[in-house]
């Protein structure tokens, strides 16, 4: 695996520095490979620039758990199949507990360094679970700008698959009430217990999302202490990543969905000369040639995966067109699928009937009848391109490699061309 370092402020501050409600060290760790993209605000954006950042407070109804408190039982589904309770661990001497999830660049970022904890202390005595606290009814689209799923637990089992989780990685969306129990402010947040079940550490797993920067290994040297039957030396740190998205205040994601619906949709016809200049790719953006039409019921079935994508990565450096090959006389009927799927991006209709100097324009074959896609890099290099039935994780995963690293981020296309690769 590639290790990465980045961290965003997604919509409204959906990443933010956690600040439990105790007595700690109070020093942001933003400054350390951590930045803003444009058009982003929130309460990282004091940190990113090196100074002190306001964070996110517990929240009043989720109380973070103290020091010393016993570990709250749990009976949660995995995405083994079981369900997994605390009383199966009895063995282990220490147990840690990270809230994680599949959409939060951080908890994406700290991937590589959980999985590492994991396989040095497994023969150790330690047993490490991870929990996803949040219901993806409570991600909006604008917050996934960096995942190729969202948090369900069909989504779980694909990047355990993808990335080989080999821990019990465990789902609370639902009533979230063992997240509430701990009082999980963040993805990651880590809770570590000793061997008579009583919290002894919880906070970040380090100080930076940037491996390279990392000077305090906080969540390690808890561990370390407690194998060695000494006191944890720093026990409260702060945590930092993507807030916890409680379904108490998900009303952030309907009011997105109202903006979308209220979006004006645009068809606007081209020529194969238009064309062929979005083929090559001139711009510094990644973008998804969307080849469709209404004659093609997969395509139809299949265009909302495809919105779904642009409104989940347009605040990046992406764009995505859709391309009837309707007869220009079918106008109204592109018009009123387009206006059915609230299809606010750039939506295109060929000029002509000549589908055949469009496949030469865009040097690919297909037939019109069914859906083709492309996945053009900012330097016209093509990285994907499918005719027919196509997996959308696919096309996400080839757009997340490619979409240049925003500002000071690094690492992000690394990931996921690490993926690629299946590494």
């Amino acid at each position: 695996m590639v290790p990465i370092a980045f961290c965003v402020v997604l919509v409204t501050a959906t990443i933010a520095f956690a600040w439990p409600g105790q007595a700690q060290n109070t020093t942001p760790p933003a400054a350390q490979g951590q930045a803003t993209a444009p058009g982003y605000g929130g309460a990282a954006r004091g940190a990113a620039r090196g100074g002190a950042s306001r964070g996110m407070q517990p929240d009043p109804e989720h109380p973070v758990l103290t020091i010393g408190s016993p570990f709250p039982d749990f009976s949660l589904p995995g995405v083994d199949g079981k369900t997994h309770t605390l009383s199966e661990f009895s063995g282990a001497k220490i147990i840690a507990v990270v809230f994680e999830s599949n959409h939060c660049p951080v908890s994406i970022a700290y991937e590589t360094r959980i999985k590492q904890i994991y396989e040095d202390y497994k023969n150790k005595g330690v047993q490490l679970i991870a929990i996803n606290p949040n219901n993806p009814t409570s991600v909006a689209l604008g917050e996934l700008g960096y995942t190729d799923t969202t948090d369900d637990m069909d989504d779980m089992k694909i990047r355990t698959k993808l990335r080989h989780i080999e821990w019990p990685y465990l789902y609370d969306g639902d009533t979230q009430a063992t997240a509430s129990k701990f009082g999980a402010i963040a993805t990651p947040h880590i809770f570590i217990f000793d061997q008579n079940r009583k919290l002894q550490y919880q906070g970040r797993i380090d100080d930076s999302t940037a491996i390279a920067n990392v000077k305090s290994q906080d969540a390690r040297n808890a561990i370390d202490a407690l194998l060695a039957g000494k006191p944890v030396p720093e026990p409260i740190t702060p945590a930092f990543g993507c807030s916890t998205k409680w379904l108490s205040k998900s009303k952030g994601v309907k009011e997105e969905m109202v903006k979308i619906s209220a979006e004006p949709v645009k068809l606007t016809t081209a020529s194969v000369d238009d064309i062929k200049k979005l083929r090559a790719n001139a711009t510094d953006k990644t973008i998804v040639l969307n080849f469709w039409s209404t004659k093609c019921k997969e395509c139809m079935d299949k265009f909302i995966d495809y919105e779904n994508t642009y409104r989940m990565y347009r605040r990046r450096k992406f764009d995505m067109i859709t391309i009837s090959t309707d007869k220009p006389s079918e106008q109204a009927t592109v018009t009123d699928f387009l206006q059915q799927q609230h299809a606010s991006g750039t939506n295109l209709q060929l000029d002509s009937g000549d589908t055949r100097a469009l496949q030469e324009a865009v040097g690919a074959k297909w037939k019109t009848n069914e859906p083709f896609v492309m996945v053009i890099a900012p330097n016209g290099q093509i990285v994907y391109q499918k005719a027919g039935k196509s997996d959308i994780l696919d096309v996400r995963r080839n757009v997340l490699a490619t979409i240049p690293n925003d500002g000071q981020w690094y690492g992000v296309q690394e990931y996921w061309t690490a993926v690629l690769h299946g590494e």
